[in-house]
């Protein structure tokens, strides 16, 4: 399959650069058979009882980082991974690659050691304290790349979702963003279930498909977790003839690299997969999420959901109705072709 058949034309101007007011304002897409155009906090009328969302709780940390090497050349820095509590995996930007073993300034005077560098990432150590707590003190939220503005304080909250728990993501799982508290609390007493994964989403999920054949493509890898009493809830739910809706394509990611082996278990590792047509899905039925870059793997993963024809479809009735694009944009709510309830 070509990478050219995931290609469309976006008006730059429908790239969100800001969040809506309030996190439910956001309209939402829902297409079942038909496409209806309504509002996120209207999800209420198309969940019902004994649906089970699956979100996904990392919490993004203040990846970036600026600083200077020895020689003044300025330096800035995006965390990749959290290795331990004093190391980390990151990408350096710099008028020249920094050099092994020396060390770069922050901007706070903390120094920062170069271990080594291996497929493009560097391995950092913080000696002086520890890297949350220096990310908590010097560090800036890591806004997407088409987010063509400097990070600010409202950033800290807003490009985080009311759920986040696990500290590790350096991306926001983007769907979830548009949960309140009161749109949580409204759900479960209409019946609708929910429970988390957790997957620290990495810079990579930005990077778009170079590869002419799709299948060439080689995924990035990001860490997962998915513990006893969430396979416990989708299990339930499955067995009363309830829908498993994946709240972000990160939560689908999880969830069917849990069931690779046929049947959904408690894991803690690595997942590097790739999900696109013709990809036979084992949990999910349905999908929360924004709209995806042209070229993505995001965007794969979806038309792999609900066919790429159909996936063309609902993208151009989007860009027709000025919805707005990626991070901080918009979300759909989408059944899977195979789903029951089509």
């Amino acid at each position: 399959m070509l990478l050219s058949a995931f290609d469309f034309d976006l008006p730059k101007q429908l790239i969100a650069q800001h969040p809506p007011e309030q996190r439910t304002d956001a309209r939402l897409l829902v297409a079942t058979e038909s496409i209806v155009d309504t509002h996120f906090h209207q999800i209420v009328n198309f969940l019902k009882a004994g649906d089970l969302l699956v979100m996904n709780n990392t919490r993004v940390i203040p990846a970036r980082l600026f600083g200077h090497k020895a020689s003044g050349g300025k330096v800035e820095i995006m965390l990749e991974r959290l290795l331990n509590e004093h190391q980390a995996l990151a990408m350096i930007r710099a008028s020249r690659a920094p050099k092994i073993g020396h060390f770069i300034t922050l901007d706070n005077g903390d120094k920062v050691q170069i271990m080594s560098k291996k497929n493009g990432f560097y391995t950092l150590n913080f000696a002086t304290n520890s890297v949350l707590d220096l990310l908590d003190k010097v560090g800036h939220i890591p806004l997407p790349p088409y987010i063509e503005r400097e990070d600010k304080k409202a950033d800290l909250a807003r490009y985080q979702t009311v759920f986040a728990h696990k500290d590790g993501a350096v991306a926001a799982p983007t769907a979830g963003l548009h949960f309140d508290k009161a749109l949580i609390n409204q759900l479960t007493q209409q019946g609708v279930e929910h429970t988390f994964v957790t997957l620290h989403v990495g810079a990579g999920t930005f990077q778009p498909v170079k590869t002419d054949q799709i299948t060439d493509h080689k995924m990035h890898s990001e860490y997962f977790e998915i513990e006893q009493s969430t396979v416990d809830k989708i299990n339930q739910t499955k067995a009363r003839g309830g829908r498993v809706i994946a709240v972000g394509t990160t939560a689908v990611r999880s969830i069917e690299s849990a069931a690779k082996g046929g049947q959904l278990r408690a894991v803690k590792e690595e997942t590097d997969i790739f999900i696109y047509p013709g990809y036979e899905f084992k949990v999910v039925d349905a999908l929360i999420t924004n709209f995806h870059l042209p070229k993505s793997s995001l965007l794969m993963l979806v038309s792999a959901l609900i066919g790429r024809e159909r996936m063309l479809e609902i993208y151009q009735h989007a860009i027709e109705q000025k919805y707005r694009f990626f991070s901080y944009g918009d979300a759909m709510l989408l059944t899977g072709k195979n789903s029951h309830d089509q």
